[in-house]
């Protein structure tokens, strides 16, 4: 028997979810969640199978429970319904121990063969999303923006990059400007782990 305990906001979702799953002999329904806050708790506590995830995208917030939950019930298994995907939220719901990502619009008999297919260990993805997700993005990136964020990386300051590679302190702030509008990043920790992750450096 696979306990199966269903994350999803909206209550008439989730009771269908419920009915679509409970009519399975091999599956059985034994937690529903509406707040994605308290999903790592209520983890701990009933520790079900496999945890069906609805939700209209993978943000940071669901992203940490998601890590969270991983790393503190490594068997309950996460199979994510997501409305809104892109090859980058795939990546962070990997990152974060999910084990299946795929379109929220399911068939029931489809979303039955992957909760099975989680519960007994695959990783369960949106094909297109996978191939996109793996391959390298264009860089961006200058090679002098790519030599001022791998100094940024080695944590030296912005006086002291212009020093050893030639360019005004004015110079390196327009770089680093340029380097954060490129990247989306808020700041140049964000940037380096952004450009580190794309492999741009």
């Amino acid at each position: 028997m696979i306990e199966i305990m269903i994350v999803e906001a909206v209550g008439l979702l989730r009771g269908a979810l419920d009915a679509v799953l409970s009519s399975q002999d091999d599956l059985r329904v034994v937690a529903g969640v509406a707040d994605v806050g308290r999903l790592a708790q209520e983890v701990r506590r009933v520790r079900p199978d496999v945890v069906v995830i609805g939700t209209k995208r993978f943000g940071p917030e669901l992203a940490g429970v998601a890590a969270e939950v991983s790393a503190t019930s490594p068997t309950s298994r996460l199979l994510v319904l997501c409305a809104e995907r892109s090859p980058e939220s795939l990546a962070a719901a990997l990152r974060a121990g999910v084990r299946g990502f795929v379109d929220a619009d399911i068939a029931p008999a489809d979303l039955m063969d992957l909760v099975r297919r989680v519960s007994a260990g695959e990783r369960v993805v949106d094909g297109a999303m996978a191939v996109a997700a793996l391959r390298p993005s264009a860089n961006p990136l200058t090679s002098r923006e790519r030599q001022v964020l791998w100094a940024v990386a080695d944590g030296l300051p912005l006086r002291e990059i212009g020093r050893d590679q030639h360019l005004a302190y004015g110079t390196v702030r327009n770089h680093l400007s340029r380097i954060l509008r490129k990247t989306g990043a808020r700041n140049r920790l964000e940037a380096v782990r952004r450009a580190q992750e794309e492999g741009w450096i």
